[in-house]
């Protein structure tokens, strides 16, 4: 016999679909409501038993004959006075269920707690009944634009489509009932379906969902790219997720503790949560194809069932409601950090509040609200230094981490059956502030001024610039602009919210510090303007705006996008230059400027837009006088006077002749020797440290294996203006240990130069550099007279007030060939 049988009502069947109301349905025919099946009448005419008002008003009786251990029926409430301050729990009927044997129970049917009217409004639900239809998933790759937030709950709650359930379950199950009689009380409702249970379970899934490990055996099927979905018919499945393919073991020796772990990309192994009746069947399916399909009972009894191309296991003992404090071991006192926990199979189970998966690993551009970072196949949550929430009994895996001065804790701990506190610690192994050293990101976007505080607390970062911005026909983080610094309380983090101005081809620049907004923030169309928008305004202007201000101006992501920079730098409108991937090209634009005779503190920052990147993954660390308090104005004082490092995880320290990265070492005469150190720490390996000299290589040392630290002493002769600055990566340091970001940075770190002047002040000059400007200004000036936008002249009033547009956007290029032609015939060049 099958474990629900469906009973025919259509002979008892009075009314149709018309009793619904105009234009009102519900599903008719054969069913299947929450997995269990169910045959209402599929005449529109006839489908229901009908009571109460213009009904039918006696008893009706459904006959049964056989043993059930549950009756589960499907009606429905056709009136309802709860939204004019009518009474819960108002009598609709009795369910009179009688055995052969003449004995009966009689079930009260009330108002919101056996039964409920199908009402637009929200919060109704029945007490003691389910909708129709069970809890499910919103659609996991695609949907209507305006659901794109909605998308991120993962889950729908059920609502009815035509009618509500309820389940009685029988008290003697081995003896047979006759049948069901319903006597209605007066308000009027519907019967569509009864069905019967033959199983000893109850009818709809109660327990909690259990996570289930899935292997693909079938080396084929686990190959393919992630495609999976579990489906479960009488229960609930969430979206599966791959799992780390390194086992535990390998996971706790990785040497970027802390940092992350490579993303699988594969469909096994993999992961789901279920929460099913034990009659339920789970179905795994890979690119719509069902690969496996197993009875959940089944698997609750055994806790492993293998077919032919899937194996699934049921994983953890169980699971405590834990609080867990992260300690510093220096000060004893609970530190702000990041944290992920996981099952040894690498199941996550983050704090409560936090996400096992981030957006469900779909990335999240401009959706991104602070609170958690996924590194590749983790998600981390950002704590206080406190948390709770589930972790499963037994042994737990921990991965913690604060920024670069902490040494990563990633380590198993046992979770015994009862246990609510867990505590950690966390070792600084660095104090770059107690060394006047502040680490700052320049480049991030979307999160909230709350949010880049707490991130920055949990990164150990002092400084977070959050940038406003244009993207199209979106503006971004307009209310988060105050004019002023944003401290927290200790003043050891600081936020500002300011700007980045943007232009698709010109360039994009970060204006730090403002008071004021400097507008437009964005020109010249898409992806950075409005659809058809004019060039309205040069990145010189914008430079210009914020230097009036006491700003700070930084060419993002340098070089690119690479029009006018060249015509910035010649002019002297640059305060730094930001570095935020490792590759070369990136390196030998900043070296051809330096070797231009251009001083440019180098600076790092992360671009920052998703929850794919940490705050100050590459992060900027200046150097501040010890007579000088941290400030938000110091560090960007500072910042200007070239006395940086960025790092993309190593610190770094370089000296020539006991000067520091900014300072200007002055020889006499033409040269001399000097001598070098430079030194790099990291917690995450560094193969190579080298010394660069005007854009060569001059010294190095490197471990091919890869170690935490490495230092370098070396004397080098000098014979003309140069500069010298230090960095460290990964081997040959070209080729870079990427991080686990959504770009996969490289693990590298660099100084801004050490000036020597030789006999006078620091001077370099380079033709090439300097024919290179010039095209790029030539370029620029093309683009802006024969491509860019423009409104037709007199049809406008613009911004500068000015009447010749044409020559307000040519200025700044007029005046940067000129400074260049200026140097040029300082060296007796003809241009």
């Amino acid at each position: 016999m099958a474990d629900y049988v469906p009973l025919s009502l259509s002979g008892l069947c009075n009314a149709g679909l018309a009793l619904l109301g105009a234009n009102a349905t519900a599903p008719i025919g054969p069913q299947w409501f929450r997995g269990l099946p169910f045959q209402i009448a599929a005449d529109s005419e006839r489908c229901f038993i009908a009571f109460g008002e213009g009904a039918a008003g006696e008893p009706v009786t459904i006959p049964i004959n056989q043993v059930t251990r549950s009756a589960i029926v499907a009606h429905r409430l056709l009136e309802s006075k709860l939204q004019e301050g009518g009474p819960v729990g108002e009598p609709v009927a009795e369910y009179v269920f009688r055995y052969t044997d003449g004995d009966e129970i009689r079930v009260p049917i009330r108002e919101r707690f056996e039964i409920g009217a199908v009402l637009p409004v929200w919060g109704q639900l029945p007490f003691r009944a389910v909708p129709d239809q069970n809890d499910g998933l919103a659609p996991r790759y695609e949907g209507r634009f305006e659901s794109t937030g909605y998308r991120q709950t993962e889950a729908v709650q059920a609502r009815p489509l035509g009618y509500y359930l309820w389940a009685w379950r029988n008290p003697r199950p081995e003896s047979p009932l006759a049948a069901l009689t319903i006597v209605p009380a007066g308000p009027r409702f519907l019967v569509a379906g009864v069905t019967l249970g033959q199983v000893d379970e109850h009818p709809f899934a109660r327990p909690g969902a259990q996570p289930v490990k899935i292997v693909l055996t079938d080396p084929a099927d686990a190959a393919r790219p992630f495609d999976l979905a579990v489906e479960v018919d009488r229960g609930t499945a969430t979206y599966p997720y791959p799992l780390p393919q390194q086992p535990a073991e390998a996971f706790l020796a990785d040497p970027f503790a802390g940092w992350g772990e490579g993303l699988n990309r594969q469909s096994s192994p993999a992961y789901v949560e279920i929460a099913a009746l034990p009659s339920a069947t789970v179905a795994v399916k890979q690119a719509g194809e069902v690969l496996s399909q197993a009875k959940w009972g089944d698997l609750e009894e055994q806790r492993v069932v293998e077919t032919p191309r899937a194996r699934l296991e049921i994983v953890g003992p169980g699971r405590n409601w834990v609080r867990t404090t992260v300690i510093d071991d220096e000060t004893g006192r609970p530190v702000p950090c990041r944290i992920h926990f996981r099952s040894p199979e690498g199941i996550p189970y983050q704090p409560h509040g936090h996400h096992g998966h981030v957006n469900s690993n779909l990335g999240t551009w401009h959706i991104d609200v602070g609170g958690d970072v996924r590194l590749g196949q983790i998600s981390y949550a950002y704590i206080d230094g406190t948390c709770q929430g589930w972790l499963p009994r037994g042994e737990v895996i921990v991965d913690v981490a604060r920024g670069f001065e902490y040494e990563p804790l990633r380590a198993r701990v046992t979770i015994q059956p009862g246990q609510q506190e867990l505590t950690l610690r966390l070792r600084r192994w660095c104090n770059m502030n107690a060394q006047r050293w502040f680490s700052g990101d320049t480049h991030v976007h979307f999160l909230s001024t709350q949010g880049c505080h707490a991130e920055a607390l949990g990164e150990d970062l002092n400084v977070v610039n959050l940038l406003l911005s244009q993207w199209g026909h979106l503006f971004t983080n307009v209310e988060e602009f105050t004019g002023r610094p944003s401290a927290s309380p200790d003043g050891r983090t600081v936020v500002y919210a300011t700007q980045e101005n943007r232009q698709h081809l010109l360039g994009h620049l970060t204006l730090l510090g403002l008071k004021r907004p400097v507008m437009p923030w964005c020109s010249d169309g898409p992806s950075e303007a409005e659809l058809g928008g004019a060039l309205e305004v040069t990145l010189s202007s914008w430079a210009d705006q914020c230097h009036a201000q006491g700003g700070t101006v930084i060419v993002p992501h340098m070089p690119n996008p690479n029009g006018e920079l060249a015509a910035m730098i010649a002019t002297g409108r640059v305060d730094g230059l930001e570095m935020i991937r490792h590759g070369m090209y990136h390196h030998l634009e900043y070296y051809r400027y330096l070797n231009g005779g251009y001083r440019l503190p180098l600076v790092g920052g992360t671009d920052k837009m998703s929850s794919d990147v940490p705050v100050g993954l590459y992060r900027t660390y200046v150097s501040i006088p010890p007579d000088q308090e941290f400030t938000y104005e110091t560090w960007c004082r500072n910042l200007r006077a070239g006395r940086t490092f960025m790092s993309g995880g190593p610190l770094i320290g370089l000296t020539v002749e006991g000067q520091m990265v900014g300072d200007t070492l002055r020889l006499s005469g033409h040269g001399g020797t000097v001598e070098v150190e430079a030194w790099a720490e990291s917690v995450v390996p560094i193969h190579t440290l080298e010394i660069v000299q005007q854009g060569r290589v001059v010294a190095s040392t490197e471990d091919r294996a890869g170690t935490r630290r490495l230092q370098l002493r070396t004397t080098l002769k000098i014979d003309g203006h140069s500069w010298l600055a230090a960095r460290a990566g990964g081997p040959g340091y070209v080729q870079a240990v990427s991080h686990h970001d959504v770009w996969s940075r490289g693990v590298m770190a660099h100084t801004s130069p050490v000036y020597v002047a030789c006999g006078g002040d620091w001077w370099l000059f380079d033709h090439a550099t300097a024919q290179y400007m010039l095209t790029l200004i030539d370029g620029s000036l093309t683009y802006i007279r024969e491509l860019s936008t423009q409104y037709r002249p007199g049809t406008v009033t613009h911004h500068h007030g000015e009447e010749d547009h044409l020559a307000h956007l040519e200025r700044p290029f007029q005046e940067a060939r000129a400074a260049i032609h200026r140097r040029m015939h300082q060296q007796g060049l003809a241009h």
